[in-house]
């Protein structure tokens, strides 16, 4: 698209260039974080070069951790100091570095002693899920609610074999699961919408870990997240409403599959 001596681009080709998704595209011109420059004749988003560049500052700011709201500022804000949001990122980032470099010599430590089928001691639970795990209090309840389904034995199969390293790779996967979701709430991504059958599709592939999951079993556990209190505090403390907004997607995205 082209008009005088400036080049547009459609929001579709924007999304294809960039990895961004059109409804974020949406999102980014409705807060006004990158709104483009002009419409087409129909009424379309058309991006010019420089909505590009400034869409490209946005996506390394979110690379770096920044919250949308700050980078508008850092964009717009004559007055901020990015030299000084920069430091603080860098040095959040190192730090996240270190304990990352920390976990993954535990896991080679884990690899290299071959331990495979070796329950996890109290400590180490409360190492790898946090303070609030359930443990052997779930664990239990959990057997006497469903010890007989084929879902309960296919689990305990393959749950025998996970070392450690397996459990810490299994609860990164669920709180990049949850992040996922919970951005999805705060971006408005609705129920039913493409995107959030795609949230939904990862939440049962990381359920897959343990059973085979279909539609209709993926349903009970989004209903059990708003049923148990304990599940719903869960989800709720990752963000207000997280676990009504967790029920909705999958329910919606399990209708679309009948």
């Amino acid at each position: 698209m082209n008009e005088g001596k400036h080049r547009f681009h459609p929001v579709g080709a924007i999304a294809r260039m960039t990895g961004v998704s059109v409804r974020t595209l949406h999102h980014y011109d409705e807060i006004g974080l990158v709104p483009p420059s002009a419409r087409t004749s129909a009424g379309y988003r058309a991006y010019s070069d420089a909505d590009v560049e400034r869409l490209h500052r946005v996506l390394t700011y979110r690379e770096l951790g920044f919250p949308l709201e700050q980078i508008a500022t850092l964009l717009d804000d004559p007055s901020a100091d990015a030299m000084a949001h920069l430091e603080q990122q860098r040095t959040l980032l190192t730090e996240r570095i270190d304990r990352l470099h920390r976990m993954v010599a535990a896991v080679e430590d884990m690899m290299n002693s071959k331990k495979q089928g070796i329950a996890l001691t109290a400590e180490e639970q409360t190492e790898i899920f946090g303070d609030h795990w359930m443990g052997d209090e779930y664990a239990e309840e959990a057997q006497q609610r469903w010890g007989g389904t084929d879902e309960w034995k296919q689990s305990a199969e393959r749950t025998k074999h996970f070392s450690k390293a397996d459990w810490q790779a299994i609860k990164a996967d669920t709180d990049a699961v949850e992040a996922a979701l919970a951005d999805g709430l705060a971006r408005g991504v609705a129920p039913g919408t493409v995107e959030a059958g795609e949230l939904a599709e990862l939440h049962r592939a990381s359920i897959e870990k343990f059973y085979d999951c279909g539609y209709e079993m993926q349903v009970c556990l989004a209903q059990m997240y708003v049923a148990d209190g304990r599940f719903t505090k869960h989800y709720d403390d990752i963000a207000p409403g997280l676990a009504q907004y967790v029920h909705d997607v999958i329910v919606a995205n399990a209708d679309q599959q009948n």
